[in-house]
């Protein structure tokens, strides 16, 4: 079986030779063999239609680099030819989705994403990318490729407010000290206006299913969700869609899903009074909720601008100290003596 790395070399290799855009539907993906070539076979792609007309004949090329890299990092298609990983997905009735925003010159920008199943309360796989063509071949770059943190610093896609906000960050996790250290949560709010009340729905827990316990669920209160801090958001699944992500500086950025009546980020400036939507049940990206409420989880970054979602135990931020449980979803919050648990009614707060 190929290495990791050199399926994305043979799949970027691929990419270069292909002709005009057909976007096909992840239900509809091809079994295995010559009509399964193209890395992007099965996948579902979005394009604005301003990027389609800049993008002209490049946009399949675009979309086969794009698609290769998207499952060659998915965990769960990332050791599995990309034919094979769009079929197993579809069967459980989910997508991978590539979604071009916007393009300029050699440039295009976007999301990229793998639905999450939607038979448990998980959270999907998603990467913004960048993607510069050079002497005829796109060269894209997802979240936490090397090519990304590159393409940061000299893509005009990016706009100065928010390649700031990155290299910002960047450039703090180039210093020495565990991961964990590095990412300042020191003034970081839950998703709400401070000095109001929500209610903990659910305690530390992972955000896709497995790995660090990332993420809090709430609920209640006025119901409008608001960043933690200020930074530069993106719309992850499109116009509509439940599910936001916010960078921040100082080393880290937070997920925000199951939104309803979202406002349209494509790596906005937004401050800390920014209205992101409301608490809801969309399933934009898979997963369930059973009720109106917002996922939110904390991401931190290495100086390839990598999002891992990470672990809360033992993190200050809207004034509790959060702890995990015995269990998913159990866990605890601290604060000046005052121990909140799963249906209390906290305060947001700076300190």
């Amino acid at each position: 079986m190929l290495s990791r790395r050199s399926l994305r070399a043979a799949l970027t290799a691929l990419a270069a030779t292909a002709g005009l855009l057909t976007a096909v539907p992840a239900a509809a993906a091809a079994p295995e063999g010559p009509a399964a070539a193209s890395p992007s076979a099965g996948v579902t792609v979005k394009m604005a239609d301003t990027a389609a007309d800049r993008l002209g004949t490049a946009r399949q090329a675009l979309v086969d680099a794009v698609s290769a890299d998207v499952l060659a990092r998915s965990h769960d298609a990332g050791e599995l030819s990309p034919g094979t990983a769009v079929a197993r997905l579809a069967e459980e009735g989910r997508e991978v989705v590539v979604d071009v925003r916007a393009a300029k010159g050699d440039w295009a920008r976007g999301v990229a994403y793998v639905e999450a199943p939607r038979d448990h309360h998980g959270g999907p796989e998603g990467w913004l990318f960048l993607a510069q063509r050079e002497n005829g071949k796109w060269v894209p770059g997802l979240e936490g490729d090397e090519a990304f943190a590159d393409h940061v610093a000299a893509s005009p896609l990016v706009g100065e407010a928010e390649r700031k906000t990155m290299t910002a960050y960047a450039e703090r996790e180039a210093q020495p000290g565990p991961i964990g250290t590095r990412a300042n949560v020191n003034g970081l709010l839950l998703p709400w206006a401070p000095d109001t009340v929500m209610t903990l729905t659910g305690g530390p827990h992972t955000h896709g299913g497995s790995g660090n316990w990332s993420s809090l669920d709430f609920a209640g209160g006025t119901g409008e969700v608001r960043p933690s801090r200020e930074g530069t958001a993106t719309s992850m699944c499109g116009s509509g869609g439940g599910w936001t992500r916010v960078i921040h500086p100082g080393g880290y950025s937070t997920d925000y899903y199951h939104m309803h009546n979202t406002a349209y980020f494509n790596g906005t400036a937004v401050s800390g009074s920014t209205r992101l939507g409301s608490i809801g049940v969309d399933t934009c990206a898979g997963g369930y909720a059973t009720g109106p409420h917002v996922h939110w989880s904390l991401r931190t970054y290495d100086a390839n601008l990598n999002g891992a979602y990470t672990w809360l135990n033992g993190r200050t931020i809207g004034g509790w100290a959060w702890y995990n449980g015995n269990a998913e979803y159990s866990g605890c919050a601290t604060r000046q003596g005052l121990t909140a648990c799963p249906g209390t009614v906290i305060y947001n707060r700076h300190a």
